[in-house]
């Protein structure tokens, strides 16, 4: 299993899916959303499994702050510009992911 957690540190359920895989003693790696996004490789897998609609916050501070509501954009390209749009945790395991806290699929993953 190769998990990745696209998250901040600030967010509790990045922090509650941390906590999952530590408790299980799965190895995980951490990407903090503040620091980097995820790749347009990245993006593109996790699309293809969630869907582009599923992946932005749309209730979040930052997509306010940039005022996406009223303006035409490409979704795809701001994820990428401005990876705090994400909902978070995103969790990756190969072609897998998940958006948010699902520790039931992610047991399905062992």
């Amino acid at each position: 299993m190769n998990i990745q957690i696209f998250g901040t540190k600030k967010c509790q359920d990045t922090r509650k899916a941390e906590r999952y895989f530590k408790e299980r003693k799965i190895a995980y790696q951490f990407i903090d959303l503040n620091v980097r996004g995820l790749s347009k490789g990245e993006l593109e897998k996790v699309k293809a499994v969630i869907g582009i609609d599923n992946l932005i916050d749309k209730e979040g501070k930052e997509y306010v702050k940039r005022n996406l509501k009223y303006m035409v954009h490409s979704q795809t390209e701001m994820l990428l510009t401005y990876p705090l749009l994400f909902k978070t945790p995103i969790v990756r395991n190969g072609a897998k992911a998940t958006v948010g806290y699902y520790p039931e699929v992610w047991k399905t993953w062992e």
